[in-house]
């Protein structure tokens, strides 16, 4: 997963800026993959058939620094970092590109079901809510039942996304039109009818590299954020939504320093456990 950390460079342009200054022309034109590259278009599918690399003086995760040959700006999100080297295999690298995609899009949508939920809770919608112990509540069916249809629902989405990574195109859904021939999606961003309705995606004045751009930025953010609700709550065994109220109430208290103590208490409390088990 490239890391970010300069990506506010590319944000913080407007659209017309970015097209004219990213993209010659000003105009989002097709991405030319030829074979034997060692680019990341050259891999089976190619990256994407409607966005337009960003050239070599993009934006980077550090100013003045070189990217790698192999992250060349076809990537959305890609701003050169790849210390370990561990996208220098085409085909890796591609597969490293749609986990992130795929996480990310996860990831945004746990942190939504876990915000919106504790919001409501404390407007009095919602009673005795904890996304942290949802597991162990009681629903409309036993925790097996609902394992179960979980996992055949999330088999035949998975099996389908695979199918379409292995060979691109073979599992569009799009209604069939005489004389009317269905663009090819790109392998994570189905788009059509079903996942595109309003058509930003494809044949809109916006770059569609600064929209999925935005898309990825938002998912490492929504990881980030993610992990951070975890430990909260682990540590304190409440919601984000708490925390926060808690932090700007008294932030010389509630902070990430605060936890310390605490991490270090249980350190110690494991490598004691460690000594005695050994």
């Amino acid at each position: 997963m490239a890391l970010a950390i300069a990506s506010t460079a590319l944000s913080s342009l407007s659209i017309k800026e970015i097209t004219r200054k990213y993209i010659p022309g000003g105009k989002v034109e097709k991405c030319l993959a030829s074979n034997g590259s060692s680019r990341l278009n050259a891999g089976k599918g190619g990256i994407s058939s409607v966005c337009e690399p960003l050239p070599p003086d993009r934006p980077l995760w550090f100013p003045g620094s070189s990217p790698p040959e192999w992250l060349d700006g076809s990537i959305p999100g890609d701003f050169g970092f790849d210390p370990l080297g561990l996208g220098s295999d085409p085909e890796l690298l591609r597969w490293f590109a749609q986990a992130e995609l795929v996480h990310g899009r996860w990831a945004m949508l746990a942190v939504i079901g876990i915000i919106i939920p504790e919001w409501l809770e404390s407007i009095g919608i919602m009673e005795n809510y904890d996304w942290y112990s949802a597991g162990s509540k009681e629903y409309f069916a036993d925790p097996i039942t609902l394992f179960v249809v979980q996992l055949a629902l999330m088999g035949w989405v998975e099996g389908r996304r695979w199918a379409d990574y292995v060979n691109p195109g073979c599992v569009d859904m799009q209604p069939k039109v005489p004389h009317k021939v269905n663009p090819k999606p790109d392998v994570g961003y189905p788009g059509g009818l079903w996942f595109d309705p309003l058509m930003w995606g494809r044949g809109s004045p916006e770059p569609v590299m600064v929209l999925r751009t935005k898309e990825i930025k938002n998912g490492r953010l929504a990881m980030l954020a993610f992990v951070g609700f975890c430990f909260q709550a682990i540590y304190t065994g409440e919601g984000p939504l708490d925390n926060l109220t808690k932090h700007i109430a008294n932030p010389g208290h509630y902070n990430v320093f605060s936890v310390r103590f605490y991490c270090l208490f249980h350190l110690l409390k494991l490598i004691f456990n460690l000594i005695r088990i050994l």
